[in-house]
């Protein structure tokens, strides 16, 4: 019978990473407010609201990550804040000016795309545990 194994070393130290990165990039939703209000679509409403909300979410989310029993909660909540986001990373990309990403080089503004999966496979691999076999199922 299988038994659920702890992370790799790999896996534990990427956890760590990106629950450092979701609390610091949550706390930046506070410290540079404006930065993120400027990424929001107009067709989004409540924009203050959202980049509050979002970053509470990204400071819990990471909170989670440290927590074994909400690991994998936190690790899916965060995969479904980095969808909830996307436009703003389109938005960007697409009006550079409106956004105040006018200075940042298009492939940087545009490779912000294909990282968000990046992202939710670092996130989903550092919360999966391993699998091993059962020591007493070996006799």
């Amino acid at each position: 019978m299988p038994s659920l194994k702890r992370l790799s070393t790999a896996q534990s130290i990427a956890l760590l990473l990106a629950a450092i990165f979701y609390v610091g990039a949550g706390a930046l939703h506070f410290i540079k407010t404006d930065a993120y209000l400027r990424i929001m679509p107009p067709y989004i409403p409540w924009h203050l609201a959202m980049v509050r909300i979002s970053g509470v979410f990204e400071i819990l989310g990471g909170l989670g990550l440290l927590v074994q029993r909400t690991r994998r909660a936190a690790a899916w909540g965060l995969v479904a804040l980095l969808i909830a986001v996307f436009p703003a990373n389109v938005y960007m990309a697409t009006n550079p000016i409106e956004a105040g990403a006018a200075s940042i080089a298009p492939i940087l503004r545009w490779g912000r795309l294909p990282l968000q999966a990046l992202l939710v496979w670092w996130l989903l691999w550092c919360t999966k545990p391993l699998w091993d076999r059962d020591i007493t199922s070996r006799n």
